[in-house]
């Protein structure tokens, strides 16, 4: 264990000091609309806490060596309306165990607003961020008490912060609409590009890809969490270098450099990092294509600057035996020759690789880069076509993902946990003639191109 902080009580008269930094609740923004982050230090009142600063950048606070029956108060926290509350926390723990830390509100003995069981993390200042979800909940401003829980004694667990906020599915915040004016000259500027005609032997297969190798790891999300370093599960980012918490569009085309071929395209690219006996197990090489799934891909159009969106689920968590739909599966010499203990896992010949392939959707509503579950503004084709609310068509992303292992009966496991969870992210920073000259060749003319843009 590290050396310990003294575990104090405060005094009342300062825990009354600190009610007015504990009032966490959004004053102009409607609380659909809020994601209110409570530091785990700003408390109105504690039994059993002490505090000191994380020893990662950016980082603050912490509160420091909780043990079971101790709690902490935060006065005003705007739960906002009825419906589903996502709450999350960024914990550290050497010691794991049976602990637990139940939310209620009104009282320490409150109703249970949520729980997160508490596993070790690898050290004191080892972050992770945990995510529930409560479906029924006081609304508007509430006292929260965080009420520590463990049977087998001891100091179990650091807080960093706590965050609440509307779901993805009712939050209505997070449209970001896209700016007309530069869309359209976009768009005059891509159909003013001349054609190259594909050579007579061509593959007619609507292609193009960026070729992408492993950049850097963070437990960040610029899409779900913009500007919360640390408040995401560990990501495995491919392409632009800069990429983390606080990435725009203008800090994409800045131009950090990239993971991915060709230089023209600045986008960021991340999915889950994957872990073997608790190791990382980071992609030996990530192809993003971009093609059309379409039944004619005359009409497809390019992605304005700026576009996001999201591929997967990272809340499901299922199981995924042998002949489930988006798997893990097995590319190479050898094939699959086995499955984990707990069959959703593929063992690999030593001789092949661990691969997934994850699919975007294909048809846009025309008007926004994003949205507020960052799925809603798009959709997939189900029959060839893109129309009613989301009639452009836009080309069809997806990646195709290899690990250089094979794996065993022990399995893995996902940064957002089972097999299932799977997902991708993709913020889209290309220079804008290198993906329109692409599309017009490759995707609308219907040939296979290579990472250069090349028949």
């Amino acid at each position: 264990m590290s050396p310990r902080t003294p575990r104090t009580l405060l005094s009342a008269s300062l825990g009354v000091l600190l009610v007015a930094a504990a009032t966490v609740a959004a004053a102009t923004a409607p609380a659909s609309a809020a994601t209110v982050v409570v530091q785990a230090e700003s408390f109105a009142a504690q039994s059993g806490a002490a505090t000191e600063p994380t020893a990662d950048t950016g980082g603050g606070q912490n509160v420091s060596y909780l043990a079971a029956g101790d709690w902490l108060r935060f006065d005003g926290v705007d739960l906002g309306p009825a419906g589903d509350l996502t709450v999350s926390a960024r914990i550290a723990s050497a010691t794991g165990g049976t602990g637990a830390i139940e939310l209620r509100t009104g009282s320490v003995t409150g109703p249970l607003l949520t729980r997160f069981p508490v596993a070790a993390t690898g050290g004191w200042q080892s972050w992770v961020t945990r995510t529930a979800t409560a479906t029924a909940h006081p609304t508007g401003a509430q006292t929260v008490y965080a009420v520590m829980q463990n049977t087998t004694g001891g100091d179990f667990v650091n807080i960093n912060w706590f965050s609440f906020g509307a779901g993805p599915a009712s939050d209505g915040a997070g449209w970001v609409t896209m700016d007309q004016a530069k869309w359209n000259a976009q768009l005059a500027a891509f159909r003013a590009l001349p054609t190259h005609p594909a050579p007579a032997n061509a593959v007619r297969v609507s292609e193009f890809n960026a070729a992408c190798r492993y950049s850097h790891s963070r437990p960040d999300d610029p899409i779900v969490f913009p500007g919360m370093p640390g408040a995401s599960h560990m990501h495995t980012f491919l392409g632009n270098h800069s990429t983390d918490a606080n990435t725009t569009t203008q800090s994409l085309l800045a131009d950090a450099g990239s993971s991915c071929a060709p230089a023209t395209d600045l986008s960021a690219y991340w999915i889950p990092t994957l872990f073997e006996h608790g190791k990382a197990v980071e992609p030996s090489g990530v192809t993003v294509y971009y093609g059309s799934r379409l039944s004619d891909p005359t009409q497809t159009v390019p992605f304005p600057q700026g576009f996001r969106m999201i591929a997967g689920d990272a809340r499901l968590q299922a199981p995924t035996p042998r002949g489930t739909v988006n798997q893990f599966y097995c590319a190479g010499p050898g094939g699959e020759i086995g499955r984990s203990a707990d069959g959703n896992w593929p063992v690999c010949a030593p001789t092949a690789d661990l691969m997934f392939q994850l699919v975007f959707p294909d048809c846009w509503d025309g008007v926004h880069l994003d949205s507020p579950d960052h799925k809603s503004h798009v959709r997939y084709t189900y029959d060839g076509t893109c129309g009613g609310d989301h009639p452009v068509a836009i080309p069809s992303i997806s990646f195709v993902i290899a690990y250089r292992t094979s794996g065993s009966a022990d399995g893995f496991e996902l940064a957002s946990k089972m097999a299932s969870s799977m997902h991708g992210d993709v913020f889209l920073a290309w220079d804008d003639t290198a993906m329109g000259q692409r599309v017009k060749d490759c995707v609308v003319q219907k040939a296979k191109c290579n990472t250069a843009g090349q028949f």
